[in-house]
C-alpha cells in the first residue's frame, strides 16, 4: 500500500480572499500525484517554448510535466501583482511555517516544489530537498541544505559503488542546469500569466539558483569554526 507525503500552502489576502493548495507526493519517489487534466492549453504543450536542456520526447510526452502541474496555480494567481501583500501558511507533517510577504515571494517556494516533483529530468536533481522543505529560507540556509544534500548523494553513490567527487563542481553544474530551466520555463509561463506574479515568482527562484554556487564556498569558510570539534 502506497504512503504519501503532503505539503499544504495557504494564502490569505487583505481583501479576505483565500487560496489553498494541497500537494500530495508519493512518499517513496517524491513525485507529485497529479490530477487528470483532459485539456492541454497551448502553453502546456511540450514543444511550446521547450527548455533547451529538456530530454523529453514530444511523441511520448504531449505536455511539459511541470506546466501541467502548474496550470491550476497559474490560473488562480493570474489576477495578482507581484507586490501584493499576502499571509502565507505552510503545513508539513512536523510543523507549520508562516510569513507575511509579497505574492512573488510567497508563491516562489510553491512553484519550486512543483518544478522539482513533476518529473522534469533536470529539476528532479533537487528532489531530496522537498522531503525536508524549508519555505522562506535564507540564502545561507539554502546553501547549507543544498551542500548537505549533495554530499549525502556522494556518500550514497560511494555505497552503491558509483563514482564520486569530494568537491562541489557537480553541484555547481546542477545549479547551472536548473538556472537554464528556470529561465527557459519563464518564457513558457509568460504564455499563461495575465499578471507578473507567476513569472516573477520564477525569477525569484532563478535568483537563488544563481547565488547558491557563488555563495557555497564563502559560506563553508564562514561556518568552518562551527565544526571545530569534528575537525580535530
Amino acid at each position: 500500500m502506497k504512503s504519501y507525503f503532503k505539503i499544504t500552502y495557504g494564502y490569505k489576502f487583505d481583501s479576505g480572499a483565500t487560496i489553498q493548495f494541497n500537494l500530495v507526493m508519493d512518499e517513496q519517489t517524491l513525485l507529485l500525484v497529479s490530477e487528470d487534466r483532459p485539456a492541454t492549453p497551448e502553453w502546456m504543450r511540450l514543444g511550446y517554448h521547450k527548455c533547451a536542456l529538456c530530454p523529453l520526447d514530444e511523441r511520448t510526452h504531449a505536455s511539459c510535466p511541470v506546466a501541467a502541474n502548474l496550470a491550476g496555480i497559474s490560473e488562480k494567481f493570474k489576477q495578482f501583482a507581484s507586490h501584493d501583500r499576502v499571509s502565507v501558511a505552510v503545513l508539513v507533517e512536523e510543523r507549520t511555517y508562516s510569513k507575511n510577504t509579497t505574492v512573488e515571494q510567497g508563491l516562489s517556494p510553491l512553484i519550486g516544489i512543483i518544478m522539482t516533483t513533476s518529473g522534469c529530468p533536470i529539476m528532479e536533481q533537487l528532489k531530496p530537498m522537498v522531503r525536508y522543505h524549508l519555505p522562506f529560507a535564507s540564502v545561507d540556509e539554502t546553501v547549507f541544505r543544498m551542500v548537505s544534500m549533495y554530499l549525502v548523494a556522494q556518500y550514497l553513490r560511494r555505497q552503491a559503488g558509483a563514482t564520486t567527487e569530494s568537491g562541489l563542481e557537480g553541484l555547481k553544474k546542477i545549479y547551472s542546469e536548473v538556472g537554464q530551466v528556470n529561465r527557459d520555463f519563464s518564457e513558457r509561463l509568460s504564455g499563461a500569466a495575465q499578471s507578473d506574479a507567476n513569472v516573477n515568482a520564477l525569477v525569484h527562484l532563478d535568483a537563488f539558483a544563481k547565488i547558491i554556487p557563488l555563495a557555497a564556498d564563502d559560506l563553508l569558510k564562514k561556518i568552518a569554526p562551527y565544526f571545530s570539534a569534528l575537525l580535530r
